[in-house]
């Protein structure tokens, strides 16, 4: 029985295969130009200074899922010296590393993000950015968590001059079984 038991354990973790990745990404603020925040614009006076349109929120999601699959980061596949990606949108790198997970088999079971900023307030949007990211990430939205926090004014970030983003990805891929001789 002990023995039955250690063999479908071992099957089970064979066929699922769950990942971790984790993302980080940090711009300044500007003014004068629109505040991308998780692929919608947010009302602000000022917006991230970037290479692309300065999402920090897709571009934490994007480096999770591509470390969740040790697939590198978002340099490796869009680089800041590349002017093709001059003013992109980011929900382009989003779909392109979903696109990657998908190929190597990999499912997005659920992301977790906090966006780190004094101004503005994103609780009024938790919403939206909630279902743009479900909308790009094609799952559903309880799988998607949105909060934010301050720096309490301390650093670039508490006095307002940056916005940062954490997120966490659980990616899963199935395997196919053993076989059983």
């Amino acid at each position: 029985m002990v023995q039955m038991v250690c063999l479908l354990s071992a099957l089970c973790c064979k066929m699922m295969d769950y990942r971790t990745g984790i993302g980080y990404d940090i711009h300044k603020l500007k003014l004068g130009i629109p505040l991308m925040i998780g692929g919608i614009q947010i009302p602000y006076s000022k917006g991230l200074a970037g290479h692309s349109d300065g999402d920090v929120l897709l571009h934490a999601i994007v480096d999770a899922i591509l470390g969740g699959m040790a697939e590198g980061d978002i340099g490796t596949y869009f680089s800041d010296r590349d002017s093709k990606w001059k003013n992109a949108s980011s929900k382009l790198f989003i779909k392109h590393a979903w696109k990657i997970a998908q190929k190597k088999g990999f499912t997005i079971q659920f992301v977790d993000c906090i966006i780190i900023a004094e101004k503005p307030k994103f609780s009024p949007h938790f919403k939206e950015i909630r279902k743009s990211l479900a909308d790009l990430l094609s799952i559903p939205l309880s799988r998607v968590s949105v909060k934010a926090k301050t720096q309490e004014k301390i650093g670039e970030i508490g006095k307002g001059k940056a916005i940062a983003a954490m997120a966490v990805s659980t990616l899963q891929k199935f395997s196919r079984p053993l076989a059983l001789s």
